[in-house]
Formats: structure tokens, C-alpha cells, sequence
């Protein structure tokens, strides 16, 4: 009876550790995801931005790179969705405000709302400072030592490669 109950809680715990192992998993996959999509609206907002400004010239038409920022930013939302069901509420809350942070980088690059290019600067700043945020929150939804903020990691200056041109600072 004992070598039976032993065997039954063995085999009870294995499972519970492939079960969270498997959603660990499917958690990383996610915030992967879901980061990179962030990121891939955010350079195509600089993309269209830098465009329109002047700043640097691209190959392709305004409109084309706004279909692509409308393309990049439903996979944004897909990805956001799949937070939304697996990640832990601190996930989920750094998922929401990096959005809001995102959704503005969006809007000044096509011409929803004003800013100055000081304003620009300042909202990607905060995108990549979200994007921290995001990680910091994931890491420890999903157990992992360390940080990457913090008094071992200081905040980069995250200006844009053309604004580190026209100041002449380097990174």
C-alpha cells in the first residue's frame, strides 16, 4: 500500500512539473513575441517618421509604410492578446501601459497627434523604457534571477540613430 500511495504522489508531482514547465514554455513564447512586435511598430514608426520629417529618405511611398505600421500593428495586438491569457497580472499590467507608450510612438509618426521632436525623443524613450519594464515583469513571472534595470544596468541614452547624428554623441 505504501510503495503504491509513494509511486501515485511521484507520479502526481511529475505531471504538476510538466504542467508548469509546458506553460512556462508557452509564458516565454509569448513575451518573446509580444516584445518583438512592440519593437517591430516602434522602428516602423521611425521608419515613417524620420520619413516625414526629412530626416532620412526611404524607398518606400508614405502610404506603403503606413499599410506595413497597420500590418505590424494588428500582429502587436495578436500578440498583446496572448499576454493578456498567460501572463501573471504584473505581466499583464507592463503589457498594458507599454501598449499605451506604443500607441503614442504610432500616432506622432502618423500625424494623429502633434509633438516636437523633442516629443519624439521622449516618447521612444519611454517605449524602450516600457519595454524594460515588460521584462522585469516577465523575468519574475517566470522565476528568473537578476534584473535588467537597476543600479549593474544604468539607463542608455535610447535616442534614435539620427538624433545621435545630429547631437554628436555616440553610443
Amino acid at each position: 500500500m505504501s510503495t503504491h500511495l509513494t509511486n501515485y504522489a511521484m507520479e502526481r508531482q511529475r505531471k504538476k512539473h510538466e504542467l508548469v514547465t509546458r506553460w512556462d514554455s508557452k509564458k516565454l513564447e509569448a513575451y518573446e513575441g509580444y516584445v518583438d512586435s512592440v519593437r517591430s511598430c516602434i522602428f516602423l514608426a521611425v521608419q515613417l517618421y524620420e520619413h516625414k520629417e526629412g530626416l532620412r529618405a526611404s524607398d518606400q511611398s508614405e502610404r506603403e509604410m503606413l499599410a506595413e505600421m497597420s500590418d505590424a500593428g494588428r500582429l502587436r495586438g495578436r500578440a498583446f492578446e496572448r499576454i493578456m491569457l498567460l501572463g501573471g497580472d504584473d505581466v499583464v499590467e507592463a503589457a498594458h501601459e507599454l501598449n499605451a507608450i506604443a500607441l503614442k510612438v504610432d500616432w506622432q509618426a502618423n500625424g494623429k497627434i502633434d509633438g516636437t521632436l523633442d516629443e519624439w525623443r521622449d516618447r521612444n524613450r519611454a517605449a524602450f523604457r516600457g519595454i524594460n519594464d515588460f521584462h522585469e515583469a516577465a523575468r519574475s513571472d517566470l522565476g528568473v534571477d537578476g534584473s535588467v534595470t537597476g543600479e549593474q544596468h544604468p539607463e542608455r541614452d535610447l535616442l534614435l540613430p539620427s538624433a545621435r547624428r545630429d547631437e554628436g554623441t555616440s553610443t
